[in-house]
């Protein structure tokens, strides 16, 4: 019996998604659409922070509610609150360019960007 349930645990343990930060590579700071020559508080109206489980920049801060990552895209689904106190639900895609910038897109195409990464 025990060696069933370390088995059952086994597989739960291989076959459980996990979401580490080789799934979620993009965790930093960022300028949008130039590039950053520092830690990029010379613009703050550009700056874009990215953790594991949030999205901050002048435009809002957004929830990351989930997250899948297929090759070099990552897609979100968000829930952000923008100016206004508005709350908004979506759904948001970066793909990890080999230059170590990311392409933003938000599903309507209203806010796409390139992101620059910035020293840590």
């Amino acid at each position: 019996m025990a060696r069933s349930a370390l088995a059952l645990v086994v597989l739960t343990l291989v076959y459980e998604p996990v979401l580490g930060e080789d799934d979620f590579p993009i965790v930093g700071t960022y300028m949008r659409d130039i590039a950053c020559t520092g830690n990029g508080s010379h613009r703050p109206d550009l700056l874009v922070t990215i953790t594991q489980k949030r999205i901050e920049s002048p435009m809002g801060t957004c929830n990351i509610l989930s997250r899948k990552r297929v090759g070099q895209a990552i897609s979100a689904h968000v829930q952000c609150k923008v100016p206004g106190d508005q709350l908004i639900l979506g759904e948001v895609t970066f793909t990890i360019r080999d230059d170590k910038t990311l392409d933003f897109e938000d599903q309507d195409h209203t806010s796409d960007a390139t992101l620059h990464r910035c020293a840590e």
